[in-house]
């Protein structure tokens, strides 16, 4: 990667990524693409160095997301769906790093890593691939979708990746197999547009389908014909299904792919132990009994329960597990999704539950559909309720993330003599407004701008 001159920050409040330092009126010094000095106080510049007076601005580390989907070129979505076409690519990457992310994890799971940038791509951001590639996963992908899936992608297993260098497994399992959001928001309307021609929010499509299948997936809970008959007038689709077919547009559109992603999670659980890598996992109402097991079962294993905010959860069950998990060794990640301030779909109750019992290790953004919101505007809302302390909600997105996956960040994630100079720059009255973002010492964004490579 390309390193910027010899640079100087100054007159800015510095927040390490440690979770508990910050310089009130701080200086951050790099050169060669490394922070050589970050402490309190002022300093004198040297006659090469650029300066940037970070005024009224917080200086942070980079922030590390490492549960996000959209990102390479390859099948998207642990679903094998086909790649996004290069454009989306490139808008997702841009959303990314304008809000202050410098390295990324895209855990679709069966990308390549000659599909994280085949053009020869110059964007700034660091994409990182995280490999799901068992088999069971793969006949989950193909059960639900796997269009997006060559011979090479099928044919490809988790220790010909890690040959390739990729050093993170994951995710197993994903709403798109196991009942979750992508279900929500497209396979379920999806069938319903096909069989009847008319639209369903994905709140609607969630209600339909726990209405049948149960919160659990296990039939507990499901309403008789005649609460589905009443839920779909409610939902104006009375006059295109009935009870009887709509178990039967839901079963087939959710069920077929479940039990293989269930084993899928735990192939991967196997792997992650054998391997001691790091492995994200599908966290839901769903799962969460099973990567419970699992972790139990191979404490070995580097686990990482992603989005344990998942909206499948109620606050107290979103709770209830995360501590039982974490107990169990497993790292918790919460998820901004479309919580903070899209609010599409979803809202902050499991968030705020876990912040507030202080069960949160880590801070991604999932994918949401492509609404998810910012980590730092996420941050913002933490810091601003008075959940956590600023030097700990903003490790939550960098060095704890850097700690636990430090195979891909263990260099980055705290500002420190030695460690990569990924920096960002943000108004201190609001984190999520960014203005300066360097990565390895060069500036990527200045004043809320993307410049060229």
């Amino acid at each position: 990667m390309r390193q910027g001159q010899p640079t100087l920050l100054v007159n800015a409040t510095v927040v390490t990524g440690d979770g508990t330092t910050i310089f009130e009126r701080g200086i951050i010094r790099i050169r060669e693409g490394v922070v050589t000095e970050a402490r309190e106080g002022d300093s004198t510049p040297a006659h090469d160095e650029l300066i940037i007076d970070a005024n009224g601005c917080t200086i942070i580390p980079g922030i590390i997301n490492a549960h996000a989907h959209g990102c390479t070129y390859g099948p998207s979505m642990p679903s094998g769906s086909r790649p996004f076409v290069p454009e989306e690519v490139t808008y997702q990457k841009n959303r990314h790093l304008l809000s202050g992310t410098t390295s990324l994890v895209n855990v679709c799971g069966l990308a390549l890593p000659d599909e994280i940038n085949p053009a020869g791509d110059a964007h700034p951001l660091q994409v990182i691939i995280a490999t799901a590639h068992t088999p069971a996963n793969i006949e989950a992908a193909l059960a639900v979708d796997g269009k997006g899936l060559g011979r090479r992608h099928r044919t490809a297993r988790i220790d010909d990746l890690i040959a390739a260098r990729v050093r993170i497994l994951g995710e197993a399992g994903g709403g798109q197999t196991l009942g979750g959001g992508a279900q929500d928001y497209r396979f379920i309307p999806d069938a319903i547009r096909a069989a009847t021609g008319q639209e369903v929010h994905p709140t609607a499509a969630r209600r339909l389908k726990e209405a049948v299948l149960g919160r659990h997936l296990d039939g507990v809970g499901c309403a008789d014909d005649a609460g589905l008959e009443l839920l779909l007038s409610e939902l104006a689709l009375g006059d295109h299904l009935t009870a009887i077919r709509l178990r039967d547009l839901v079963r087939e559109t959710v069920m077929p792919p479940v039990e293989l992603a269930l084993q899928g999670l735990r192939e991967v659980a196997k792997h992650s132990a054998r391997l001691r890598l790091p492995a994200i996992f599908h966290n839901a109402v769903p799962t969460a009994p099973t990567l419970l097991a699992l972790a139990r079962r191979h404490p070995a294993a580097r686990m990482i329960a992603g989005h344990s905010n998942h909206p499948s959860f109620l606050p107290e069950e979103a709770v209830h597990y995360a501590r039982l998990l974490r107990d169990a060794g497993v790292v918790i990640d919460a998820s901004t999704l479309d919580c903070i301030s899209t609010r599409w779909r979803n809202d902050a109750s499991n968030l705020d539950a876990l912040i507030e019992a202080g069960l949160v290790d880590t801070l991604s953004t999932d994918f949401a559909g492509g609404d998810w919101d910012s980590i730092l505007s996420a941050i913002q809302r933490i810091v601003h309720k008075g959940q956590l302390p600023l030097p700990a909600a903003i490790a939550l997105a960098t060095g704890n993330v850097a700690r636990s996956i430090p195979e891909v960040a263990g260099d980055r994630g705290i500002l420190a003599k030695g460690k990569r100079a990924d920096i960002v720059v943000c108004e201190s009255h609001n984190l999520a407004r960014v203005r300066h973002v360097l990565i390895a010492g060069r500036v990527v964004v200045k004043n809320g701008m993307l410049l060229g490579p």
